[in-house]
């Protein structure tokens, strides 16, 4: 059984990152409301994707 510990960190920079993007882009509260729900979610579609292929 493997144990790939790297993974949580990296979907963390990702989601910091991600945050730090849509906050600084947001033009109301709202945007940056909606830009917290993104920042949470879409590292972890992004790092899906990238497991998927590195995944041979």
């Amino acid at each position: 059984m493997k144990h790939n510990a790297g993974s949580g960190a990296i979907y963390g920079i990702g989601m910091l990152g991600a945050l730090v993007y849509y906050i600084q882009h947001a033009t109301s509260f709202v945007d940056g409301l909606i830009g917290i729900f993104k920042a949470i979610f879409w590292p972890g579609v992004i790092l899906y994707k990238v497991l998927e292929i590195l995944q041979m």
